[in-house]
């Protein structure tokens, strides 16, 4: 927890009520004398109209749904700061970038796309990365995603991808999955989804945490400073702890394990003191420089290449409170990418440019009307003031006859101000040219990022890809869909699209394949942050343990890791020379697929119980290529399976030699040689 509040909190406090210890009233105050039993003509009679309570507590709870989100239904959030590193100043007015040290509130939601709010956290989908800044100069809103590039690249295209998504609107089958005829049968016939989807069939879609995943503006944006130049800006959230994935057949075990695994991880992260950090990173281009690249720079489903234009870093974001109430924060923020400060500009993105529209009309229903930015966690912490009245949830009790401009009742107040003193202006750019529906023919070239993208891929990533693609494809029905998206992606590879069509069942492509031969380090995920820190380790425990154990597990936790006692029961399990340790977890509460490395150490009264179920954890861990550690009775285990030899397993019982050996083989995250 911050050591002091920030604006933002100040400012919530406001709202917070504490209803423990109070006592019962209705909503107008009146204190209630009974909430057991409905006002009746007599004990068994019918309940009366006159029971205004009854009627105020029953009409409350039949409107306490709103609308869920389209898109980014299920979220979850959290409050935090974000530090500039460095005065921005050369590049843009931003206040909250103006100096070293300069702190701001923010509230992040991370979010999957497709499904439902009731779907899955370990979905194959696209995660919502959305940062409200609270400013001194009004709300700024970073809008974005885990994935740099986009789908389409015009958003008159965006209904069009959403319905293809969605299940089938015949039997609302499949939840909060793109493996199914419409999407595939849309990625077929728009060939401008080929990079987007190269990302999606990879790990990103599947990311081990949302503490391990990194967040892009996907859009191009400007900078603008105080002499109005400007620079071309795309936006990057680099996470501390690395980019890091989990497998596919672990995915889906999970999500019938914990549904809500990704949301359980960073609210505990952040309730342990393991604060989320991201550091922001900045791509510039300078307005002179806008044509020298072989791409587009204003095309969404493309990436400026880290190789070509570096990352500067120039702040952090911690996460270091969560939600006092999950509804009033989470659910009904509302985020705008037309929400922005002096010194941040938009550009002629045609993705963008509709965004700018679609997020307030979509607050509209969801948020029963425009005054959304009147609820606590949508509010700046800067005052505001203008002409707009009424509507439904108005909160502010504005004061004055004149409520239009210009006026003279009240000396033409609330005034406008000039751009000098903090006004904002749009970024004058010289447009002309004929109305016309369009695009450029700059955006034509479909393929060439997704194959230096594929280019970019360890070999464990290729693998994982045509694995994905094999089980997307191998759910749809349609055997024409199958073939029309093996033979479009045979112009990224045409060795991975024979290899595809082999798995599912379709004719293999003849023809195919590129001469592009560029890659880009940066996107893949081999080339990441590897750390030990945070991750949750199963030791599993049988009663007699050895001594030492506790001292392993003490070890671990030093070393930054989240070591977990498992057994054949909860509470005390009692080890050698009076040692205790508590269980935490049994064999029937929790699942090998929610660690991230398996610990096995058995015990004197180990019984075949504790055998049977730690060759489970341990398998299956194995399976999904985790580390794993054995020390005293746990050997017996792994030389049982013939696991003893195998790469990433780590026996030792001495401890300063079993640490160090199996911190690195947790760091590396995944043993993929094996």
């Amino acid at each position: 927890m911050a050591e002091h509040k920030n604006k933002k909190e100040e400012q919530l406090d406001q709202f917070k009520a504490k209803d423990e210890g109070q006592e019962m009233t209705t909503n107008q105050g009146l204190k209630v004398s009974n909430d057991e039993f409905s006002l009746k003509a007599g004990e068994r009679g019918p309940t009366i109209m006159e029971d205004f309570y009854f009627r105020e507590k029953m009409t409350h709870f039949d409107h306490e749904r709103i609308p869920e989100r389209v898109v980014h239904a299920r979220g979850f959030a959290a409050h935090g700061e974000f530090e500039t590193y460095e005065s921005m100043k050369e590049f843009t007015k931003a206040d909250f970038l103006s100096e070293a040290g300069k702190k701001t509130p923010v509230f992040v939601r991370f979010s999957t796309v497709v499904g439902s709010r009731g779907s899955g956290d370990l979905a194959r989908d696209v995660r919502g990365f959305a940062t409200k800044f609270y400013t001194d100069e009004g709300n700024y809103d970073l809008v974005g995603n885990n994935i740099p590039v986009f789908f389409i690249q015009d958003a008159i295209k965006f209904p069009d991808l959403v319905h293809a998504l969605k299940p089938e609107p015949r039997s609302e089958i499949p939840q909060a999955a793109s493996a199914h005829d419409t999407f595939w049968d849309f990625v077929a016939n728009n060939h401008e989804t080929a990079h987007m989807v190269m990302w999606q069939m990879s790990g990103r879609a599947i990311p081990r945490s949302y503490r391990m995943m990194e967040g892009f503006g996907v859009n191009t944006f400007r900078f603008v400073n105080e002499e109005g130049q400007a620079h071309f800006v795309k936006f990057h959230w680099k996470p501390a702890l690395g980019v890091h994935s989990v497998v596919w057949d672990e995915a889906q075990k999970i999500n019938g394990k914990n549904t809500d695994f990704h949301r359980q991880d960073a609210f505990e992260a952040i309730e342990n003191g393991n604060f989320p950090e991201y550091e922001l990173g900045v791509q510039l281009i300078k307005e002179e420089d806008e044509y020298k690249f072989d791409f587009d720079i204003l095309d969404p489903t493309k990436i400026w290449p880290e190789e070509e234009v570096p990352v500067k870093i120039i702040g952090k974001m911690t996460l270091q409170r969560n939600v006092d109430n999950f509804f009033a924060e989470t659910e009904q923020v509302a985020f705008h990418p037309g929400h922005v400060v002096p010194g941040v500009d938009f550009t002629n993105d045609p993705l963008l440019q509709g965004r700018l529209f679609s997020y307030t009309d979509t607050q509209l229903i969801r948020l029963g009307g425009p005054n959304f930015h009147e609820l606590p966690i949508n509010r700046p912490v800067c005052p505001f003031h203008n002409n707009q009245r009424d509507g439904y949830g108005r909160q502010t009790i504005n004061i004055g006859k004149a409520t239009y401009h210009k006026n003279s009742l009240s000396n033409n107040t609330p005034t406008p101000v000039s751009e000098k003193d903090g006004g904002y202006k749009h970024y004058s750019e010289k447009v002309e040219g004929q109305k016309v529906r369009a695009r450029s023919d700059s955006f034509q070239d479909h393929y060439s990022q997704a194959v230096l993208f594929w280019n970019s891929m360890s070999s464990a990533e290729k693998e994982h890809i045509i694995s994905a693609f094999s089980f997307e494809l191998g759910k749809c029905k349609e055997i024409s869909v199958r073939q029309q998206v093996v033979d479009m992606f045979a112009n990224v590879n045409l060795k991975m699209a024979q290899e595809i069509a082999r798995n599912i069942g379709v004719k293999e492509p003849m023809e195919g394949g590129s001469s592009v031969t560029s890659s880009s380090p940066a996107v893949s995920q081999a080339n990441t942050v590897f750390k030990a820190n945070t991750r949750k380790i199963a030791v599993l425990v049988a009663e007699g343990f050895h001594a030492k154990v506790k001292n392993m597990v003490e070890a671990m936790k030093e070393k930054g890791m989240e070591p977990e006692i498992i057994s054949t029961h909860q509470g005390t399990i009692e080890g050698q020379e009076g040692v205790q340790m508590e269980a935490a977890e049994t064999f029937m509460t929790t699942e090998s697929v929610l660690f991230d490395a398996v610990y096995a150490v058995g015990g004197e009264k180990a019984d075949n119980d504790y055998d049977k179920h730690t060759s489970y954890f341990v398998q299956e861990a194995f399976s999904h290529f985790k580390p794993i550690g054995a020390s005293f009775g746990g050997k017996r285990v792994l030389e049982n399976l013939s696991l003893s030899n195998e790469k990433g397993v780590i026996i030792d019982d001495e401890e300063d030699n079993f640490i160090k050996s199996f911190t690195d083989a947790v760091a590396a995250h995944r043993i993929w040689d094996r």
